[in-house]
């Protein structure tokens, strides 16, 4: 069943290695809010009257949001869509904002999941990123939230930071299975253009972010995960048994989904379209009754590049029998032939009639993904 994607572009402070839309100002909160409850409406024929199975807050910082904000949206949700009666309701927090009225604020909300992102639990790790907590401040949240009834918590957190050690990284997740989350996404830290992080390399403010040493963090989860009964899911997602993240799951697997709010994107199976990622034009074009997007319609090509790039990442791999019915036998042999090479050095797996990454794959999986694309 499809989803629903709200980015809320709103936070206190800007994380010096986000490229995300978002403001510091909250200047203009009310009247967004405002033009998102009327796109609530003018999307509510997008996903054809199917029963919504996910909905999820994203952003931006979504814990900045009132409990009163909050249940005017899901009035709003309620009012234009079907939504399942055990969706999973995920709204990201950060953990300076997770105190025990603002967690029993949630509570009382149909929310039942939370994103806390943490990032690290060492403060100077938290210093270089411009994160708003600090690492005590990071396990209080959990603690609180888990005693006021949460059980469904995933936190984020990043390895390949300049600042953290091996030896930091492995109480990183110490830490963090001794907290009994039941999900946990972590991250490579990635210098993206244009961002604070990228000039501070450039100027030599900070180190650069050590490949090898990435690497080394990522083979040290591999195994502190699977020694505390994670499963990887998806190259950067663990949970216990029972705790995948529903939708981010049907984004990997090729669920229908809309996307509401500036720069939220949306799927249909045949096209994809994104939101114009500026406040004050999602407003003003909301407010003339006008949905301001960008749309893509996808080819054949691109719609099986899509999948191999998503499915591969995931437990569940490439589906060989699908890849034959929804896109014919010259794509299955095609994919065969690329995937050779791969499968010779045990970097894929062939496994069911799936093509699955080992390991030693994961390490590279953009690359193999990219060699088994096809380019119009």
């Amino acid at each position: 069943m499809p989803g629903i994607y709200i980015h809320i572009p709103f936070c206190k402070q800007a994380c010096n290695y986000c490229d995300f839309h978002f403001s510091t100002s909250l200047n203009n909160k009310d009247a967004f809010l405002n033009a998102l409850k009327k796109e609530i409406e003018m999307q509510k024929n997008y996903l054809n009257g199917e029963t919504i199975s996910t909905i999820y807050f994203g952003g931006g910082t979504p814990s900045l949001l009132s409990e009163t904000e909050l249940m005017n949206i899901f009035e709003t949700l309620n009012k234009y869509f079907i939504i399942s009666k055990d969706a999973e309701i995920t709204l990201e927090a950060n953990p300076d904002d997770l105190s025990k009225e603002k967690i029993k604020q949630l509570n009382a909300t149909p929310i039942n999941r939370l994103s806390i992102g943490i990032q690290s639990f060492y403060d100077e790790d938290l210093k270089l990123m411009n994160r708003a907590h600090n690492s005590k401040e990071a396990i209080s949240a959990v603690k609180e939230a888990q005693d006021k009834g949460f059980e469904n918590i995933t936190i984020d957190l990043i390895y390949g930071i300049p600042t953290l050690s091996n030896t930091n990284w492995k109480n990183n997740l110490a830490t963090a299975f001794g907290l009994d989350v039941k999900h946990i996404s972590a991250y490579c830290l990635t210098v993206e253009p244009k961002t604070v992080l990228a000039h501070q390399i450039k100027t030599g403010e900070i180190k650069n972010v050590d490949e090898q040493q990435s690497a080394e963090q990522f083979e040290i989860m591999l195994e502190a995960m699977n020694k505390n009964n994670f499963i990887q899911y998806e190259i950067s997602n663990f949970c216990k048994e029972g705790f995948y993240s529903k939708h981010n799951s049907n984004y990997w697997l090729k669920e229908n989904y809309l996307g509401l709010g500036p720069s939220a994107h949306s799927y249909n199976g045949h096209s994809r379209q994104w939101n114009v990622s500026n406040n004050t034009l999602y407003i003003q074009s909301i407010e003339k009754g006008e949905l301001n997007f960008e749309k893509e319609e996808l080819t054949t090509n691109q719609r099986f590049n899509e999948y191999v790039l998503t499915s591969l990442r995931t437990i569940w791999g490439m589906d060989l029998n699908y890849i034959e019915r929804a896109f014919g036998k010259d794509y299955l042999t095609h994919s065969l032939k690329e995937a050779g090479k791969y499968l010779e050095t045990k970097s894929v797996l062939h496994q069911e009639n799936k093509l699955i990454l080992s390991d030693k794959g994961k390490l590279f999986a953009d690359k193999i993904a990219s060699d088994l694309f096809i380019t119009d």
